[in-house]
């Protein structure tokens, strides 16, 4: 089922690929498919799938990947893209990451560093600059030491690719929405509680915006880490679980937690389906408050520029609640002093237009395989 395709806006596609079902779309080495998901064969300490090409049917400017893996201590995954054109790759291979669920053997990073003249990696973003690129292929190595009982096993990997911002950044508001008036039960939880706490990680108040609405999303599913998961957190302070999440969403690289595929990757641990996408408008957002669907949305402003939120940001997530009964967008912003500031009302069209020139309409969708996705536009970027 599909709603009706944009006459205006960015061009935007996300594929994912769910393990073991889509196996054999790609090509495994060293692999074998379990019910969990691909896992290492036998003694094998690496091994490899690669996803077929997605040709997305347009000029490709960025592609951000998502995945969901499961990482036992010491072992970790990486995950590398590379452009596609026509019949052949017009690229090199990059990695974008090389991530573990823990920290404590493996430093998760993504690789600073990597650019030529067709692309160039920007923490979590491969960005084309020379090349033509119309589809991306991903490519994810699974790694163990050889002393580790057990391996990684990937659960899911996927990309969005995006084209050149036009003029018009989506549709025409509409009249209504079944989404105006319909606010999510999601919990508050304020960054700013934790300012100066842990600077291996962040260091707190001003830098775990993503984190924490990563947690505040969790929770609204019943799916947080549970207590022994962060039982280490000393002193407990005032909500250990935003800790947890700060410290295990870290980029040693990017030296922050921001990172989106990071989040979107510590969110999947938990059971939870979480993929990286991005939206051309508040209308396409609306069709996921209507499927019961919070989003965390990354935006970029001056304090003067969206009333309800006076702070200047090069970039800042927040989490999309709900609509007023009018279509204002209704945020749970974690940059507040304390829980109950965190609900705030910002005007509909200001809001959109930092939204969409401060990431491109940056979306992380996290929700349990049982709540299905809103119906897609023809030009399917969820």
């Amino acid at each position: 089922m599909t709603i009706a395709a944009p006459t205006t806006g960015r061009d935007i596609a996300y594929r994912g690929f769910h393990l073991p079902a889509d196996t054999t779309a790609g090509n495994g080495d060293g692999l074998l498919a379990t019910g969990r998901g691909l896992a290492l064969g036998g003694v094998n300490q690496r091994g490899t799938w690669t996803s077929p090409p997605v040709r997305v049917g347009f000029a490709v400017t960025e592609v951000v990947p998502s995945w969901t893996a499961d990482t036992p201590a010491g072992c970790w995954i990486e995950v590398e893209l590379r452009g596609w054109h026509d019949d052949a790759p017009s690229t090199c291979w990059y990695r974008l990451a090389r991530w573990a669920a823990d920290d404590r053997a493996v430093r998760r990073t993504s690789v600073p560093g990597q650019r030529d003249a067709d692309a160039r990696v920007d923490t979590d973003t491969l960005i084309v600059t020379g090349a033509t690129v119309t589809g991306w292929q991903a490519r994810v190595t699974l790694c163990r030491p050889a002393e580790s009982p057990t391996g990684p096993v990937l659960r899911g990997i996927g990309a969005v690719a995006t084209g050149p911002t036009g003029t018009d950044q989506g549709y025409a508001q509409p009249a209504s929405s079944a989404a105006w008036g319909r606010v999510l039960d999601v919990p508050r939880y304020s960054q700013r509680l934790h300012a100066g706490q842990y600077p291996q990680w962040g260091g707190g108040g001003d830098s775990w915006c993503s984190p924490t609405c990563t947690s505040m999303v969790l929770a609204h599913w019943g799916a947080e880490p549970t207590p022994e998961h962060y039982a280490w957190v000393e002193p407990p302070g005032p909500r250990p679980v935003v800790v947890h999440a700060a410290r295990h969403c870290y980029d040693h690289a990017y030296a922050g937690a921001g990172n989106w595929s990071f989040n979107t990757a510590y969110a999947g641990r938990y059971g939870v389906d979480a993929f990286v996408t991005r939206l051309r408008s508040l209308v396409e957002a609306e069709a996921f408050i209507t499927a019961g669907i919070p989003l965390i949305v990354s935006a970029a402003f001056r304090a003067d520029e969206v009333p309800g939120l006076g702070y200047d940001t090069a970039g800042h997530l927040m989490v999309l609640v709900g609509f007023t009964v009018d279509g204002d967008p209704v945020l749970n912003d974690p940059y507040a002093p304390d829980d109950d500031a965190v609900r705030r009302t910002v005007p509909r069209q200001r809001f959109e237009a930092v939204w969409q020139r401060g990431s491109g309409g940056v979306a992380y969708v996290l929700r349990p395989p049982s709540v299905p996705l809103p119906p897609r536009p023809a030009q399917a970027n969820w």
